[in-house]
């Protein structure tokens, strides 16, 4: 038998499970007090809905569950490998709210504001700060079309990352509709522009030339690919500039308002950034994306955007949607790799006993520790050196064996 987890999986130890379980109960103390509600959803949905996501590159990294039985037989013989699987682990949380919301509408406040924080999995190449299994950290607003459900996410998911010790941090932020127009007038064909759009986003990496070599290997036609190179090469772009190359301009007007209300909202506590070239990867994005990036960090911390059409492909009619989802994996690992340590978290406390005393009166000897520090019993090894030893690694800071007196033998830093 193996004890190693899957490639792309993980254990997760003592130490890190405390600064998590703090991580994600700051969040969702900051959640719940903007007045969203948490949910839940099975890790398994439907291939047949997976599939029509939308989710980009996702829907390559997949883990599909075969058919069981006769079904898995008959499929065989069909001898087509789609007949294969009827399932599949979910990759992100979006696509399980909308069927959740499709489902369970009549019965959800309208709009509905909900909080999922679950697991979700992705067949994809492991690295570091990449697993096949990780937690994602959402929050959703379902049945307001609005610029206010977006000004309410960047309120609502910049009080969690100040509940968590972050700051100093830019919330950036496009709308795709602003960018389709542009690259629609330049000359890309609309059945072209996602395609565009991924190599665009690239900008901050490869820069100007790297964009172009890439749409031109794409064979986009040279005249859009110039224009648009000659656009990235101007310097600075505002967004009254992008929205002036749209057939309608008016379409950045729900963009400046959400950038002047957040901005007012922030109080100059972060920054709010118009980012043309931000257009995160997922295809179900409809209007407005961001993301936060902080100091602390290279790359995001946060990101998410309007999905307006996912939900009517359960119901048949558009229901206007908009989500933020933060980095939790993401922040927790890099806290950890930097010592991280929870805020007021009691000490803890290794309490040895010996089979001389009645356990009944160990356990009340602890009862009266733990009101000040997190008490764990233990029984008395006969070499206590490599006992404590043990116990120093594990996080505990004070350790104690019981006399049958009831006083306490201090060991370490207290003997």
């Amino acid at each position: 038998m193996k004890i190693n987890p899957l490639r792309g999986m993980r254990d997760i130890l003592p130490k890190e499970q405390r600064i998590r379980d703090y991580i994600e109960g700051k969040i969702l103390e900051a959640y719940r007090s903007s007045g969203f509600e948490r949910i839940s959803t099975p890790i398994l949905e439907d291939i047949e809905n997976l599939n029509k996501s939308e989710g980009g590159d996702n829907l390559n990294l997949i883990f599909k569950v075969l058919k069981r039985g006769e079904k898995l037989e008959k499929a065989l013989e069909s001898g087509n490998p789609e007949e294969l699987s009827d399932m599949g682990l979910r990759y992100d949380l979006t696509l399980p709210l909308s069927r959740y919301f499709a489902a369970n509408r009549n019965v959800l406040s309208f709009p509905a504001k909900i909080i999922q924080i679950d697991r979700s999995f992705r067949a994809e190449r492991p690295q570091k700060g990449r697993f096949r299994e990780f937690f994602q950290c959402d929050i959703d607003i379902l049945g307001d079309s609005s610029p206010n459900a977006e000004v309410e996410l960047i309120d609502a998911t910049t009080k969690a990352l100040f509940a968590i010790g972050f700051n100093d941090f830019i919330v950036h932020i496009n709308d795709r509709r602003i960018l389709r127009g542009m690259l629609e007038n330049m000359g890309f064909a609309k059945d072209s522009i996602d395609s565009v759009c991924i190599s665009f986003d690239k900008l901050d990496k490869i820069g100007v030339d790297g964009v172009t070599a890439e749409l031109t290997e794409k064979n986009f036609p040279t005249d859009a690919v110039v224009a648009l190179k000659e656009f990235m090469s101007a310097g600075a772009i505002k967004l009254d500039d992008v929205a002036a190359r749209c057939g309608d301009p008016s379409v950045a007007d729900d963009l400046k308002y959400v950038i002047k209300t957040a901005t007012e909202i922030s109080g100059g506590k972060y920054k709010i950034e118009y980012t043309p070239n931000l257009v995160r990867g997922q295809g179900y994005y409809t209007g407005m994306v961001f993301e936060i990036t902080c100091p602390q960090f290279s790359g995001a911390v946060a990101g998410g955007g309007r999905y307006d059409n996912m939900v009517g492909k359960f119901l048949g009619q558009q229901v206007p949607a908009v989500g933020f989802s933060i980095g939790f994996e993401r922040i927790c690992g890099i806290l950890m790799e930097q010592g991280y340590k929870v805020p007021d978290d009691k000490e803890r406390f290794a309490l040895l006993y010996d089979d001389s005393l009645a356990f009944s009166a160990v356990v009340a000897k602890a009862n009266e520790l733990r009101g000040e520090y997190c008490v764990a019993l233990f029984k008395k090894s006969k070499k206590i050196g490599p006992q404590l030893n043990m116990l120093e690694s594990a996080g505990f800071t004070k350790f104690a064996a019981l006399n049958p007196d009831g006083s306490l033998k201090m060991f370490g830093g207290d003997k």
